[in-house]
């Protein structure tokens, strides 16, 4: 897909002609860079998740507070800046975008973290990578190469292979597990649509224009679960509150929206299987959660496939 969409012809391309040229000459590594700066990011939001739930804080409300916190850090954004506004069908992606990692990603795997544990919700989150590459392909017409999938699917199978073993396992399906897994699917489908129109509209602006869009929303859900009295919660759970609000529904987007732009959109999404392996080390420091040296074994073999999947064009 090019650089310069078909929905806005006649704006000035997001990515200038230099990045376009260093794309096509092979060499994405402002888009790993960028991407990877994303997933470290992320790879705090499940700890940070379970520190504000356990914390006292109600989940539906750390799921949707935390969008209307950053719609208005946005709204400021957008006010000084001034980007132009997205058009035509440009709208109906944002509200792809919006529902997937808007409102589908952080309510759902809020309400999951009610039951389970930080650890057992990485074991379904590692499938993102893998879900993601097939929404992109889909989406973009992209059709990488076999040792791309091998890879990916190896890194995806050792991601999930790690993280079962250090969570003790998925044992039966539970409700949880399907809010989780729901959340993969709405989470690559925000990642994908996202990636392909940050090309277009801008990396922060994607965001930005998906935070404000779903606002309205955001507001009236958090509202009502604030309609019974202020919470009570401890301050580590208001700071990691802050977190989400900030870094990982705004911060952590404008980066990884900019990698995905910069692309190739299908291999930058794959940094996303170093996510588990992130994840894990900051539930040892964060929450004190024993990792042994099977889960190190498993991480680096992760790091490894991709490795190998994102140099595979």
């Amino acid at each position: 897909m090019k650089a310069n969409s078909s929905v806005t012809a006649l704006r000035p391309e997001a990515v200038p002609a230099r990045v376009s040229a260093r794309l096509s000459s092979g060499r994405p590594a402002n888009g790993l860079a960028w991407g990877a700066l994303g997933i470290l990011a992320f790879s705090l939001t499940v700890p940070m998740t379970r520190i504000a739930v356990q914390g006292g804080l109600d989940a539906a409300l750390v799921g949707t507070g935390r969008a209307v916190v950053a719609a208005a850090l946005v709204g400021v954004a957008l006010l000084v800046f001034r980007p132009p506004r997205p058009r035509g069908r440009q709208w109906l992606s944002l509200a792809v975008v919006a529902f997937g990692v808007v409102l589908g990603f952080p309510v759902l795997t809020s309400l999951a973290l009610r039951s389970v544990e930080a650890s057992h919700a990485a074991v379904v989150i590692a499938l993102l990578p893998a879900v993601t590459a097939v929404l992109s392909c889909l989406r973009t017409g992209e059709r990488p190469r076999r040792r791309f999938w091998w890879a990916a699917g190896l890194g995806a199978a050792a991601a999930l292979g790690f993280t079962l073993l250090q969570g003790g396992g998925l044992g039966t399906l539970r409700p949880a597990d399907l809010l989780l897994l729901a959340a993969v699917v709405c989470c690559a489908a925000g990642y994908a649509e996202g990636g392909v129109l940050s090309r277009s509209l801008g990396s922060w602006q994607t965001i930005s224009w998906a935070l404000v869009l779903a606002a309205p929303l955001t507001l009236v859900l958090s509202a009502q679960r604030l309609a019974s009295g202020w919470p009570q919660a401890e301050p580590q759970a208001w700071l990691a509150f802050g977190y989400l609000a900030a870094v990982s529904m705004f911060l952590g987007f404008l980066a990884w929206y900019r990698g995905l732009a910069l692309g190739p959109l299908v291999q930058v999404s794959q940094v996303q299987l170093a996510q588990p392996l992130l994840t894990l080390a900051w539930l040892v420091l964060l929450l004190g959660e024993h990792v042994g040296v099977l889960t190190v074994v498993g991480g680096c073999v992760v790091l490894l496939c991709t490795a190998i999947a994102v140099r595979s064009r």
